[in-house]
């Protein structure tokens, strides 16, 4: 990315490391690049139809085909950026997969999923919590887990005030709350649960299966709350629970 004025001034970061802030107005938004060069850019392409702001005049002018519907899919209408958006989204709807894991044989959309996917498989990680520093495979989770340090909650419960900072608990907390839906019945007994976990956790009383077991004594357990309550009676491992 460029220096987009002439006339930009150079400070220093607490680091020592210099930095150049582009001169902008109130109708401008400045950024810092993060590419090598460190710099600040300001947003000042607006698009006339939304608030959206663009550092350079080519990001306005692709993000404007969507305003005008110059790549529209005829399937479901939603308007792309690009040719290469739309062709993409276009498989939404076939179902096509042209890109295959050499190692489990696993089908993606785009080359790029397909990218992130086989970090599961190599154990990369090159995404980094400059908190905590916790690595993740893709940056999506690490974007989802920063929620963990800054306490943001953007996932509303439309029945009542909670809040979460995961789509996937906001979800859990509507089928164990706000549902009567017990899509999943017991093989042994008939009896019916909200959740798959549920069921799991249940048909245990059936099959005697006990997969949790105490790292200090040789006792076995059909629930984690149960090792959870175990630990904290016996062996005094409070600090295990949070």
């Amino acid at each position: 990315m460029y220096c987009l004025a002439a006339n930009c001034s150079q400070l220093k970061t607490e680091a020592g490391r210099d930095i150049t802030i582009h001169p902008h107005d109130d109708k401008t938004r400045s950024y810092l690049c993060t590419t090598s060069c460190s710099q600040r850019h300001t947003e000042q392409y607006s698009c006339t139809q939304c608030e959206k702001r663009f550092a350079l005049q080519k990001y306005l002018s692709r993000h404007m085909n969507i305003h005008t519907g110059k790549y529209k899919c005829t399937e479901c209408g939603k308007c792309c950026q690009s040719r290469h958006d739309l062709t993409l989204h276009r498989r939404s709807h076939s179902g096509e997969k042209p890109f295959e894991c050499t190692v489990c044989s696993k089908r993606f959309t785009t080359s790029g999923d397909l990218v992130k996917h086989s970090r599961i498989h190599s154990g990369e990680k090159p995404y980094k919590c400059h908190v905590c520093e916790k690595t993740f495979s893709r940056s999506s989770t690490l974007h989802n887990h920063m929620r963990v340090h800054t306490g943001d909650k953007p996932y509303k419960c439309s029945m009542c005030n909670e809040s979460f900072s995961q789509s996937i608990s906001l979800q859990r907390h509507e089928r164990h709350v706000h549902s009567n839906r017990r899509p999943y019945d017991c093989p042994y007994c008939g009896k019916l649960f909200k959740t798959n976990s549920e069921l799991k956790s249940h048909v245990r009383i059936h099959t005697g299966a006990k997969p949790y077991s105490c790292r200090h004594c040789s006792q076995r357990f059909t629930r984690l709350n149960r090792l959870k309550t175990h630990l904290l009676k016996s062996h005094n491992e409070g600090a295990w629970l949070t």
